[in-house]
């Protein structure tokens, strides 16, 4: 079908930056064994840039503008732009391109996302001008929509998941395909839009204007906050006592073994979490955890090519919290992880709670030891063979489980006592 082709010469235009990209980075893991590509993510360097307010407006002033001449459209655009009934409130985070900020969207906070500043920035599909004006057909539409979110997550979906990202065509076809081309070069977007359905510990899209897309508003996680999430911002200053900040603390850290088998096990392939802190993650009003931040998240089988590079040492093998073994035979790494979601999420979450002062009293001394041992043994594993970390990995995961599940019987049990003295002293 001349569409069709016409597409697929699109989406290979559209990869030659991105085979541009795939050799820079190899050439990265090659010399200097990843640390080079290691600092130039994690420090910016002259891609950083200062938040500012006055920046953040003009950008939005650009949407705007872009989508007065009919250049992008989107379901939140008219609201943006027009009604003034989604504004904006400040610049949570600017790096590397990267805009995050928070907006009021008719009375409720949402954060405002994009990859990139402004919309020319991102890759355009050239065809769309010398198309004729009746179109491309749906089905040439959904399989380009399926192409792109195959090469970001490494994985093909069935068609009903794909569906959702191109929704029902409008009168100005042109801008909405040409917003959705810039929205699926965006690995959170699909990440958040594809899952959104099928898993509570990802963020929910609300909607869109050309490449910024909204997401709902939850507190992120914080290392500098004595419990790593503030449970009063997210509950109520209800929580504000020794036991009912234990309480709070079992139940999430429960829910962080929900994600982990969630990730691990219910999806096609094995979801993969390569940049664990608590900014990266929130809690909902249930405690629920959820991830706020997945640039750095793989499914499996992208997972195992972004492992497998040169190396002479294991060292040449770490991807931020990913890392594999070096085969010294062949100079290669290993493309199986070898190590896990839980034991990093033990190592950067559970070992800050679990010590030995957690929650004062509120949890008993010995339940306090066997916490703190397990949580240990969760992130370091004695063992040398790969091929064992996953049983290992599941006996962690199993006793963590328990212990979590007696502490908070413990814990409900120990304030039924306090409520019987109180009512006692009354009486």
């Amino acid at each position: 079908m001349p569409g069709l082709k016409r597409l697929l010469r699109a989406r290979l235009g559209c990869r030659r930056c991105s085979a541009a990209q795939c050799l820079f980075w190899g050439a990265c893991w090659t010399v200097g064994g990843g640390l080079f590509a290691f600092f130039f993510l994690a420090h910016g360097g002259v891609f950083s840039g200062r938040c500012t307010d006055e920046q953040s407006r003009r950008m939005l002033a650009k949407l705007c503008f872009d989508y007065g001449t009919g250049m992008l459209t989107g379901d939140l655009c008219e609201d943006l732009c027009v009604t003034k009934t989604l504004t904006y409130k400040r610049c949570l985070y600017y790096n590397q391109g990267k805009k995050v900020i928070q907006a009021d969207w008719r009375g409720h906070p949402v954060i405002l996302k994009s990859k990139n500043e402004i919309f020319s920035s991102y890759h355009g599909l050239g065809f769309l001008e010398e198309t004729e004006s009746q179109g491309i057909p749906e089905t040439e539409l959904l399989l380009m929509v399926a192409l792109e979110v195959k090469n970001t997550l490494g994985l093909e979906l069935p068609n009903k998941t794909v569906g959702p990202l191109w929704k029902k065509r409008s009168p100005h076809w042109k801008a909405q395909l040409a917003s959705l081309w810039a929205l699926l070069q965006q690995e959170e977007y699909i990440y958040f839009s594809v899952l959104q359905d099928i898993s509570k510990h990802v963020l929910r899209v609300i909607g869109s204007c050309g490449h910024f897309y909204a997401v709902e508003y939850l507190t992120a996680g914080h290392a500098w906050h004595s419990t790593l999430f503030s449970v009063e911002d997210a509950v109520g200053a209800s929580l504000s006592g020794i036991k009912h900040k234990a309480k709070a603390i079992i139940q999430i850290a429960i829910s962080f073994l929900d994600m982990v088998n969630h990730f691990d096990n219910d999806f096609s392939y094995p979801l993969h979490l390569c940049d664990i802190k608590p900014e990266n993650f929130a809690i909902r009003n249930d405690l629920t955890v959820v991830a706020i931040d997945v640039d750095m998240a793989f499914f499996e089988p992208k997972m195992r090519d972004i492992l497998e590079q040169n190396c002479s040492g294991d060292e040449d093998c770490v991807f931020f919290d990913c890392f594999s073994k070096c085969n010294l035979k062949n100079g290669k790494c290993g493309a199986e992880r070898a190590n896990t979601n839980l034991q990093v999420i033990c190592d950067k979450i559970f070992r800050p709670w679990f010590s030995l002062n957690l929650g004062g009293s509120a949890v008993s001394f010995p339940m306090q030891l066997q916490l703190q041992e397990a949580v240990h043994d969760c992130a370091q594993p004695r063992i040398k063979d790969i091929s064992n970390m996953q049983s290992n990995s599941a006996n962690s995961f199993s006793q963590l489980y328990n212990l979590f599940q007696v502490s908070q019987k413990e814990l409900q049990q120990s304030s039924l006592a306090d409520s019987s003295v109180m009512v006692t002293q009354e009486t």
